[in-house]
């Protein structure tokens, strides 16, 4: 399993999330790897996550390479800063798609990660 399809079932697992308890909505991901697309559908009613495998339209469409998609998925990229450099379109609600980002891992600052070595700082 990917990170992106690992990412999707935690939301399909997860069900509800609070913080998206004023939103309704419809993102759509289209994760192009070469020739082959894999397309997500999110619906968000108040708060409850819907997640599927659809092509269905969507109020907003956000498109990105699997590369960009599995970073993302992992934490390890952060959605405004792929939307500034173009690594990720956005067609529909802007609005939306950066509240997205809230759904996906957050990328740790130098000072949260752990020590290589084990032990603390100093």
């Amino acid at each position: 399993m990917t990170a992106t399809s690992a990412f999707f079932e935690r939301l399909t697992a997860a069900g509800h999330d609070p913080r998206f308890n004023k939103v309704c909505g419809s993102v759509r991901f289209d994760i192009r790897d070469g020739d082959r697309l894999e397309q997500w559908l999110l619906d968000i009613d108040r708060g409850d996550l819907r997640v599927s495998q659809s092509a269905a339209p969507a109020g907003t469409v956000i498109r990105v390479s699997a590369q960009v998609a599995e970073a993302m998925a992992r934490g390890e990229v952060n959605g405004l800063a792929a939307i500034t450099r173009g690594e990720i379109l956005v067609d529909g609600d802007l609005n939306l798609a950066l509240r997205i980002g809230r759904l996906f891992p957050r990328t740790p600052d130098r000072s949260e990660r752990a020590d290589p070595d084990g032990g603390s700082p100093g």
